[in-house]
């Protein structure tokens, strides 16, 4: 793979970095890991002496129990409201444990076992007949052959039936392959674990079975309660999918600061005494927050020549608004007219002119 690419896996864009680590790393190593529990929290919360950059925005306790989880036998399932940046730290986990983030299984209704475990090359199939080399690996054949972390993204969206296909998997980390013959499979070599998402609004969608849950440590990671954490974290991924898109600078702070404080409101997170009194039914993440960041700064760049503003912002709210419930973009306006016009600051009056372009 190429660093020349929309986006690379995290073991390239932080190759440096793990190099780094690696390198320097002197604690035990649990079997199969290319780095030991400690610097692997490293890599995830940062370290400036080292220069390590902050990856994930959370609890280093959450860190660390999902580290010591995927340490064990049993799978780690990491669960949460939508753009809580469960897959980011699944992909950060594997990359920094396995050195590889690529086997990811990802979930849906069209998902099959075959997608999970092992398919076939159906013209080797018909001329020699079941054999190693007719077989496609998947995800976790890979996984178990080399020792590797696979990622299982929104398992709860698969059928019930195609989630216990895991079962056995993760209780005797066998893979058993049957078209090759009685007792002919694949044991699972140290390394091997799973990390699965799963999203709580599908909750009801394919409960999982009260066997395959006792195979997994549920973690829940929340969104970022805090609003200056919040907001550097937006700076910071706007501005390097801004540079990813040619955009040069990324939009002012005073907008950034207007964006996620409206984000913060309409998902209930603001204070008591100018928070709008109905929240959206939408998911209004942190990560749809980046994304809209990346948007303005976009429209600004490439429309205008100049740097984001906030009627980007309005220009860019609607296509997150009324995603799931058509009554939340007259949320939206209710908030623009009546919370955001008593606001003070010449960025929230230039987001209250700009009100009319949502119907726009």
């Amino acid at each position: 793979m190429s660093l020349d690419a929309q986006r690379p896996p995290a073991e390239l864009r932080y190759a440096d970095e793990l190099a780094r680590l690696a390198e320097a790393d002197a604690h035990p190593r649990p079997p199969g890991w290319n780095l030991s529990l400690r610097a692997v929290r490293t890599f995830l919360v940062g370290d400036e002496a080292q220069g390590i950059e902050p990856k994930f925005v959370g609890d280093p306790a959450l860190i660390e129990r999902a580290m010591v989880s995927l340490a064990t036998q049993r799978g780690l399932l990491l669960i949460g409201e939508p753009g809580t940046a469960k897959s980011m730290l699944s992909e950060l986990l594997t990359a920094a444990i396995s050195g590889d983030s690529t086997l990811v299984i990802q979930g849906g209704a069209a998902t099959g076992e075959e997608q999970i475990k092992y398919g076939w090359n159906y013209a080797l199939l018909i001329n020699e007949g079941p054999s190693t080399r007719a077989l496609v690996p998947g995800p976790v054949y890979a996984g178990m052959t080399h020792g590797k972390l696979v990622r299982f993204e929104e398992i709860t969206r698969c059928p019930s039936e195609v989630q216990d296909a895991m079962l056995s998997i993760l209780s005797d980390r066998v893979l058993a392959i049957p078209e090759l013959g009685e007792g002919q499979g694949v044991l699972a070599r140290p390394g091997f674990n799973v990390i699965a998402t799963a999203n709580t609004r599908d909750r009801g969608v394919n409960d999982m079975s009260a066997a395959l849950k006792r195979r997994f440590n549920f973690e829940t990671v929340h969104p970022i309660r805090d609003f200056a954490t919040e907001l550097a974290l937006v700076e910071r991924q706007a501005a390097r999918m801004l540079a990813d898109s040619g955009v040069p600078e990324a939009p002012p702070r005073e907008v950034l600061e207007v964006l996620v404080k409206t984000f913060r409101d309409l998902r209930g997170q603001g204070s008591a005494k100018d928070s709008p009194k109905d929240k959206l039914n939408t998911v209004m993440s942190t990560a749809e927050a980046v994304s809209v960041a990346h948007a303005a700064g976009i429209r600004g760049h490439y429309l205008r020549g100049g740097q984001a503003t906030p009627a980007d912002v309005v220009d860019c709210l609607s296509g997150v608004a009324v995603k799931d419930d058509p009554d939340d973009l007259k949320r939206v306006r209710r908030y623009l007219e009546q919370t955001v016009a008593k606001r003070k600051g010449a960025a929230w009056k230039a987001m209250y002119e700009a009100r009319h372009r949502l119907d726009g």
